[in-house]
């Protein structure tokens, strides 16, 4: 893919996402890592019930483009030990809206004060099979921040150039089965770690958006 100006980029994603909003019907969501059509086609064997969660897709506003802001989650977690995600978790009562839970469970995984992130706008609604429903809030995220892990939840956090993840040359075809049918999906890698799952699903989700012509 081309370089682009980030500055377009920017505004590029802030037309895309203008007037989303979240926590649309249930029967609407996708499988995170499958496409709308792969959802459909493993519908009914999906849970009944999912509970409602958020994460924040922080794209750090860099000097050089947009970075993307990643955790790798505490290797001893019961879910998804070590795996690549977006800060994040269940919406509760108290919170609200997913926006609101977002940017709590972000300050409270990596320390990333609210005053520094700026909502854009929602993406599609993703499940994921250990039953949560979640909602992702994109969010410009000015530099001169300071994160502080929540070593519970968090092993490290690193960024990724949106660049690299815009690029279709380094969306990997993965064959993976569920419910007795195999699917292909995409991973996305860089340097030793591989990004996959439910947040290489919401990432080519965001790459989909930016595609739509």
């Amino acid at each position: 893919m081309a370089d682009r100006d980030p500055q377009g980029l920017r505004r590029q994603l802030e037309q895309r996402l203008q007037g989303t909003a979240p926590g649309g019907d249930p029967f609407d969501a996708w499988i995170a890592g499958l496409s709308p059509e792969q959802t459909a086609a493993l519908r009914g064997h999906l849970p009944g019930d999912f509970a409602r969660a958020a994460v924040m897709v922080p794209l750090v506003e860099r000097p050089e483009g947009l970075t993307v802001l990643l955790t790798q989650r505490a290797s001893h977690l019961k879910n998804h030990p070590g795996q690549i995600s977006f800060p994040g978790g269940r919406i509760e009562p108290h919170d609200a809206g997913p926006w609101e839970a977002a940017l709590r469970e972000t300050r409270e995984e990596i320390g990333l004060e609210p005053g520094f992130a700026s909502l854009a706008g929602f993406l599609h609604d993703h499940m994921v099979l250990t039953g949560y429903l979640i909602t992702p809030a994109v969010a410009f995220v000015r530099p001169g921040f300071a994160l502080q892990l929540d070593v519970t939840e968090v092993d490290d956090v690193f960024e990724v150039p949106l660049e690299f993840i815009l690029d279709p040359a380094h969306h990997v075809p993965h064959k993976r089965a569920f419910a007795g049918q195999e699917f292909l999906t995409h991973d996305i890698p860089y340097g030793d770690r591989q990004i996959w799952g439910a947040t290489a699903g919401m990432l080519l989700s965001l790459y989909r958006l930016l595609r739509e012509d």
